[in-house]
């Protein structure tokens, strides 16, 4: 399974790091982690570039259960309730905003689900540099 992080506000990397400690606590063993790129805001402007991550992990939860724990994990970070409901499935990107923490479902094994607020694989991933650049490096 693998994951997408991703930061622009505050200590980027610090929250990137406290993010992948958080889930290799909680959904499972991190197993690769690629290096941090940083890169400019997609979908939307802002002064804030990124930092970005992928992470590959090894987990025993569902798909449904996975998005839960992420969506913890941000709130706990600070991003609070302003993405909450938000997973993988993003279409208007006037929704796109700053944020200290984002963590995205990419792929899970071969599953393929497409459910209102839970899309795997991420529909948009293949459109990003800052997802396919680190995926390739945790492969």
């Amino acid at each position: 399974m693998f994951l997408g992080l991703g930061s622009n506000l505050g200590n980027r990397e610090s929250m990137l790091t406290q993010a992948i400690q958080l889930v290799n606590e909680r959904v499972g063993e991190v197993l690769r982690q690629s290096s941090f790129i940083e890169t400019e805001p997609w979908g939307f402007h802002s002064p804030n570039p990124f930092l970005n991550a992928v992470i590959r992990c090894r987990t025993t939860l569902s798909p449904r259960q996975l998005l839960k724990a992420t969506q913890q994990i941000e709130r706990e970070l600070g991003k609070g309730k302003m993405h909450a409901t938000r997973r993988c499935k993003r279409t208007q990107l006037s929704t796109y905003k700053d944020r200290p923490i984002d963590i995205d479902i990419l792929l899970y094994d071969d599953l393929t689900v497409d459910e209102p607020d839970l899309k795997i694989p991420h529909p948009l991933m293949n459109q990003r540099d800052f997802v396919m650049i680190p995926l390739k490096e945790v492969q």
